[in-house]
């Protein structure tokens, strides 16, 4: 969690012009997401900042791993390529995007289509094919 107000109202990890308090801070918190796209921006914030605790709680039962571990990555940069469904009245969703990262062996790209459920109420992420449309 942010711990100064320096890091409450700094931008978003997830690419949005809004101050990761008002962004993505709530769902880490426990709020639902609205869309699959909020809940795909979300998990990419949550990577970047740590909150494994959100990526495992916003992950389908039915293909979530037993554990995570976090990668020793520095997250660079999220792109929306495109949306399918995935809205307030959906039940269903993909969100395509490219997340830049620099890793051990230097920069990359991971590519993903990713697959959303709402479950009880709640977007739930599924699973993710690479590449996608492009």
């Amino acid at each position: 969690m942010p711990s100064s107000l320096a890091a409450m109202t700094r931008e978003c990890p997830c690419g949005s012009v809004v101050a990761y308090h008002s962004c993505c801070g709530p769902l880490h918190d426990g709020q639902a997401a609205t869309t699959a796209e909020a809940l795909m921006r979300s998990r990419y914030s949550a990577y970047a900042t740590g909150h494994l605790d959100h990526v495992f709680r916003t992950w389908h039962p039915r293909t979530r791993p037993a554990g995570l571990t976090l990668r020793d990555v520095q997250w660079l940069g999220l792109e929306i390529v495109r949306t399918v469904n995935g809205g307030v009245e959906d039940d269903t969703g993909l969100v395509e995007f490219r997340a830049r990262f620099r890793g051990p062996e230097g920069a990359a790209l991971l590519h993903e289509e990713s697959h959303f459920e709402r479950r009880a109420g709640r977007w739930v992420y599924v699973d993710g094919h690479a590449g996608g449309s492009t």
